[in-house]
């Protein structure tokens, strides 16, 4: 039997190099003063402002044949310094800017960070990589937790190389920088200029970036809002979401300490393609597998916590708006563009309504997402302080669709990743919708459940239908 030294010794992770990584040519809205002061500052929307964390995407890429390069980290840290010209906020650092007091991006060129480290670890020790695992943690690189903001690179990475000669790059980016489409993107211009492999969503030649907020600020929002397209608040997210908290807040003091708790675990739950399609014949409309998914996990999720009738249970999931505002922003836009739209009922109301008459209430609030909606939810996230986390509130439902982000598609030279894995989110509640490498059309759904209603999800979202 190994000894405890050597069982640590063989699950650990080892730091071999580390690296600040710069832009390659200076871009001319940066200083050679890495100050905030005399650098450009980049003017974050409230969109950009409501989560300025680090979030971790962990690539598993298996051994080819032949083996990956030894050179991989010269590589990534070349095709870097080059994407970090084009993407230059992502140089930079978050700051207050005064008198506001607003975060802000200082476009100072001070960097990302680069790690290269190694472990005895194979890969095939790790299991089934789509489901949640502890030792992903060691594969990213996390900056001290009380670091100065000015200090704290917004795009940090760690390629590590595995015993068995395959390797995983875990990849952390600031929320406040970018949202998934952004990200994607940004990844994707990275792997292109380190190894030529990566795609662009937006067309074959790779597109100008656009960085400047200023068409979802609120002056450039409401020059454009005539106020006709949005006629009441029946799908407007933040309302509902207040409505949750005041709930919450009118329950006795001892079960809020109970709820506070639960023990909460991540798991990944596949919902294959036969799945997807009887769940679309259940829906009998013409629908996406995202409507259908998303119905059946608020109603499954709703019975399997066991919520009170009468409790009032809200269903929020992301809408892009790049095309819904006017006018509308390029696919290649580089910031956060993603609201919520909502749906509210009682639990009671949810079971008894019927599949159908379910999708079409939430294509209903998809639409709702017009100029006239950003608008005011932009407006409204203004009035409201930045959160990473939420109160314990077991009767909201969060969907976030990455499924139009194929991350598995993001080739730094081994061809597509075996798994492409999020590390848990600020809002571990939240459920992602995830594309996956190894069936088209199936989607995985990475959720954070309490551990106790485990068993009764997955019996209610896997045959509960």
């Amino acid at each position: 039997m190994a000894s405890k030294r050597g069982e640590q010794d063989y699950h650990g992770v080892f730091t071999t190099k580390t690296v600040v990584v710069h832009p390659k040519a200076r871009p001319p809205l940066t200083s050679s003063s890495s100050s905030s002061s005399s650098s450009t500052l980049l003017h974050l929307s409230n969109l950009d402002t409501k989560c300025p964390a680090l979030m971790y995407l962990v690539f598993f890429y298996r051994p080819t044949q032949p083996p990956a390069s030894s050179s991989l980290f010269s590589s990534l840290k070349r095709g870097l310094e080059e994407a970090l010209s084009s993407w230059y906020p992502a140089a930079g650092r978050l700051c207050f800017s005064p008198p506001s007091g607003k975060l802000t991006v200082a476009c100072t060129g001070a960097g990302a960070l680069l790690v290269e480290a190694a472990t005895a670890v194979k890969i095939s020790d790790l299991g089934d990589l789509s489901q949640p695992n502890d030792f992903l943690d060691r594969l990213v690189f996390k900056p001290p937790v009380h670091a100065p903001l000015e200090e704290t690179p917004l795009v940090v990475a760690q390629v590590t190389r595995f015993a068995c000669g395959g390797f995983a790059i875990g990849v952390g980016t600031n929320h406040a920088l970018f949202d998934g489409v952004a990200n994607y993107n940004f990844l994707n211009a990275w792997a292109s200029r380190a190894v030529g492999g990566g795609k662009q969503i937006c067309d074959h030649h790779e597109p100008v970036v656009l960085h400047e907020r200023g068409r979802l600020q609120l002056a450039a929002l409401d020059q454009h809002d005539h106020g006709g397209d949005f006629n009441d608040q029946e799908f407007m997210a933040l309302g509902h979401l207040h409505q949750l908290i005041k709930q919450a807040a009118a329950v006795r003091e001892e079960e809020r300490s109970h709820e506070d708790q639960i023990k909460m675990v991540l798991r990944t739950f596949s919902v294959g393609c036969g799945m997807v399609s009887r769940l679309k014949n259940k829906a009998a409309s013409n629908c996406t597998s995202f409507e259908v998914v998303a119905a059946h996990l608020w109603k499954a999720r709703t019975k399997a916590l066991n919520i009170a009738g009468h409790k009032t249970v809200c269903l929020q999931f992301t809408v892009d708006a790049r095309d819904r505002i006017r006018p509308p922003l390029p696919p290649s836009f580089a910031g956060n563009a993603f609201v919520l739209s909502s749906l509210l009922s009682t639990a009671a109301d949810l079971d008894r309504l019927p599949f159908a008459a379910l999708v079409l209430r939430i294509q209903a609030a998809k639409r709702a997402v017009t100029h006239a909606y950003v608008a005011r939810y932009v407006a409204a996230l203004g009035e409201t302080a930045p959160r990473t986390s939420l109160p314990p509130l077991p009767e909201l439902t969060m969907v976030s669709d990455w499924t139009k982000t194929p991350y598995h598609r993001v080739d730094f030279g081994a061809g597509e990743a075996a798994y492409v894995a999020p590390l848990a989110t600020p809002m571990p509640q939240t459920a992602y919708f995830l594309q996956s490498p190894g069936e088209a059309g199936r989607v995985d759904v990475r959720i954070g459940l309490p551990e106790k209603s485990l068993r009764a999800f997955e019996s209610y979202f896997l045959s509960g239908f």
